[in-house]
C-alpha cells in the first residue's frame, strides 16, 4: 500500500514544500501591503440646492448642480424664503463624481450614505421618531454631451437619529444636531462615467410627511466604492490562482481514481473542497469591466457562503474522520448533527443577502437598515453570526484536543516494536499533529476575518467607527485559503512510494538484521487490512479489539 504523500515524503523535501507555501503566504500579505491600494475610496458630497420653478419649466427633468446646463441655485433656506421659493420646489442635486473625474467599472460597487445637517430651532424641533421622506432619481450618462438617462427612481423613508449635546434655549438656537449617518444607495457595478442624484424633501402637512424633522439647511453624501488599483490586484490573484488549484484537483482525484479501493469519505469532501476553491476562484468578475451585471456583489457573496460552508464542513470532517471507529466512519450522514448547522447557517446568510441585495437589483435605494424592524433584525443576525463562529472556532478546537488524545490513546495500546519502526510512526505522527494546528491557525484567521467583515460591513449603517480592514489583510487571507487548500490536496494525494514490497502485503521490515517480530507484524495487519489514506487515519480508525 503505498499510503499519502504527507507520510512517504522525506522530511527534507516537505520542509522544502513547507517553506515555499510559507513564501507564497508572506507574498500574498505583501501584495496587498506594498502594491495594492486601499480597497475602498470615500468621497465627501454637498448637494447643491436647485430650484424648480412652475412658472418656468426646464429643457430637461434632470437638475445639474455645475457646468453648462447648471440648474438655478441659491445658497440658504433664508434666501429660498426671502426670494418666496416653497420647499417642495426645492431639489438637492449631487454629481458623481467630482468636476474633472470620472466613475470607472473598476471601481466594482457604490455604496451612498446620507447626512442630514439640521439646525436646531425652539419653534421647529425634530420630534422623537420622525421619518423623512425622500424623492429621489437616479440618472446616467457616459459623456457631458449626452442627455441623463433615468436608472432609478423611488420613493423612500429614512427614520432621523439625532442628539442635540446643548442646551435647548433660544441662545442655542442655530447649533447642529449631531445626526446618525442613513443607509441611502447602493449599485452593484460601476458601468457609466456619470452619475446624477436629484433629491427632494415633498412636504404636506396635511398627511403629516416631512414635519417635526427639523429645520434641514444642508445634505451631504458620502460616496464609497471600491478603488480601481486593488480591483486588478485582486483580479490578478485570481486568474493565477485559478488554474493552480484546477490544476492540482484534477492531479489529486486522477492519483486517487488510480488506486484499487475506492475512495473514502475523507478523500471526497477534499475533493469538494477543491471544487468550491476552484469556483470562488473563477475570476468572472472580468466581465462586469465590460458589462453592467448589477447581481456580481450577489454572485460574489453566494460564491464566498458556498466556500465558507464546505470549508467548515471539511474541518469538521477532516477531525470527525480520525475520531470514529472504521465502522462508524466514511459515512456522511453520521455528521448530520455538526454539518447541519453551518448549512443552516449558510442558508441564513443567503436569506439576509437577498433580503437587501436581492431587491436592490431592482431598486438600489432600499435597504433593510431604513426601518426598525429591519435594523434589529441585521445587528441581531451580525451579532449571532459572530458568536456562532466564535463558537465554532471553539468547538473545532475541542475536536482538535479529542483527536489528539485519541491518537495517542491508540498510540500507547499498539503492540511493541523496534526502535526504528517506533521512530518512524512518530515521525508520521507528528506530522499530522503539525498539520491539525496549521488547520486550526487557519480556522481562527477565517472566523476573525469573517467577523472583521460583518462588522465592516454594518459599520456606516451604525454610524459607529470600525476595524479599518487594508488591502494586506483581504489578499493574505485569500492566498491562506488557496495554499491550504493545495497544501490539503498534495500532501493527502496516495503517494508513488513503498516503504518495501513486504509492507504492503502485511509483513514489517525490522531494524534488527531483517528478524521480523510478532508485535510488528500484528501492528502492520491491524492497520493496513483498513482502507485509507493515511497512517494516522487507520490508526485512529483501528477497533478497540484489535
Amino acid at each position: 500500500m503505498a499510503g499519502a504523500i504527507i507520510e512517504n515524503m522525506s522530511t527534507k523535501k516537505l520542509v522544502i514544500v513547507g517553506v515555499i507555501l510559507l513564501l507564497f503566504q508572506a507574498f500574498a500579505f505583501m501584495v496587498g501591503g506594498l502594491i495594492a491600494p486601499s480597497p475602498t475610496t470615500a468621497v465627501h458630497y454637498l448637494a447643491t440646492k436647485c430650484v424648480d420653478k412652475p412658472n418656468k419649466p426646464q429643457q430637461t427633468k434632470w437638475f445639474m448642480p455645475w457646468g453648462r446646463k447648471e440648474c438655478d441655485k441659491i445658497r440658504s433656506f433664508d434666501e429660498a424664503m426671502a426670494k418666496r421659493i416653497e420647499a417642495n420646489n426645492i431639489v438637492f442635486a449631487v454629481h458623481i463624481p467630482l468636476p474633472n473625474k470620472e466613475m470607472s467599472p473598476w471601481f466594482q460597487f457604490m455604496l451612498v450614505i446620507l447626512q442630514f445637517d439640521i439646525a436646531f430651532k425652539m419653534y421647529n424641533q425634530i420630534e422623537d421618531g420622525s421619518l423623512v421622506y425622500i424623492d429621489v432619481g437616479l440618472a446616467y450618462r457616459d459623456d457631458m454631451d449626452s442627455e441623463w438617462t433615468e436608472m432609478a427612481h423611488s420613493f423612500e423613508q429614512r427614520k432621523l437619529s439625532c442628539n442635540f449635546t446643548a442646551t435647548k434655549t433660544h441662545e442655542n438656537e442655530g447649533r447642529y444636531y449631531e445626526c446618525d449617518l442613513l443607509p441611502f444607495m447602493e449599485l452593484g457595478s460601476v458601468a457609466h462615467k456619470y452619475y446624477l442624484l436629484n433629491i427632494r424633501l415633498p412636504v404636506n402637512e396635511r398627511k403629516k410627511i416631512n414635519v417635526g424633522i427639523g429645520e434641514i439647511r444642508d445634505i451631504r453624501l458620502v460616496g464609497i466604492h471600491q478603488n480601481g488599483g486593488f480591483t486588478k490586484v485582486w483580479f490578478a490573484m485570481k486568474t493565477f490562482l485559478t488554474p493552480s488549484i484546477l490544476i492540482i484537483m484534477i492531479w489529486y482525484w486522477r492519483r486517487i481514481t488510480l488506486m484499487s479501493r475506492p475512495p473514502v469519505l475523507l478523500e471526497k469532501v477534499i475533493l469538494a473542497l477543491g471544487i468550491s476553491m476552484t469556483f470562488i476562484n473563477i475570476p468572472v468578475e472580468w466581465f462586469s469591466v465590460g458589462f453592467n451585471w448589477t447581481w456580481m456583489l450577489l454572485f460574489g457573496d453566494i460564491r464566498q457562503g458556498i466556500f465558507y460552508s464546505m470549508l467548515l464542513s471539511f474541518w469538521i470532517i477532516f477531525c470527525g474522520e480520525h475520531l470514529m471507529d472504521q465502522t462508524e466512519r466514511n459515512r456522511f450522514s453520521i455528521y448530520w448533527k455538526q454539518v447541519g448547522p453551518v448549512v443552516f447557517g449558510s442558508f441564513c446568510l443567503f436569506i439576509f443577502d437577498m433580503c437587501e441585495r436581492g431587491v436592490q437589483l431592482k431598486n438600489p435605494f432600499y435597504s433593510i437598515w431604513a426601518s426598525d424592524i429591519g435594523t434589529e433584525l441585521a445587528m441581531a443576525f451580525i451579532i449571532v453570526a459572530g458568536i456562532c463562529a466564535c463558537l465554532y472556532f471553539l468547538f473545532l478546537c475541542f475536536m482538535v484536543f479529542q483527536v489528539f488524545r485519541n491518537i495517542s490513546g491508540k498510540r500507547m495500546s499498539l503492540p511493541a516494536m523496534s526502535k526504528a519502526r517506533q521512530l518512524h510512526y512518530e515521525g508520521l505522527i507528528f506530522r499530522f499533529k503539525f498539520l491539525m494546528l496549521v488547520t486550526l491557525a487557519c480556522a481562527a484567521l477565517t472566523v476573525i476575518f469573517f467577523i472583521i467583515s460583518q462588522v465592516n460591513e454594518g459599520h456606516w449603517h451604525w454610524g459607529e467607527h470600525t476595524v479599518q480592514v487594508n488591502s494586506a489583510f483581504f489578499t493574505g487571507i485569500y492566498g491562506m485559503w488557496n495554499l491550504y487548500v493545495f497544501a490539503i490536496m498534495f500532501l493527502y494525494a496516495p503517494s508513488h512510494k513503498h516503504y518495501g514490497d513486504e509492507q504492503s502485503s502485511g509483513q514489517c521490515i525490522t531494524g534488527d538484521g531483517g528478524a521480523n517480530s510478532g508485535e510488528d507484524l500484528h501492528l502492520t495487519t491491524t492497520i493496513t487490512h483498513l482502507d485509507g489514506p493515511t497512517v494516522v487515519y487507520k490508526m485512529t480508525g483501528k477497533e478497540a479489539q484489535e
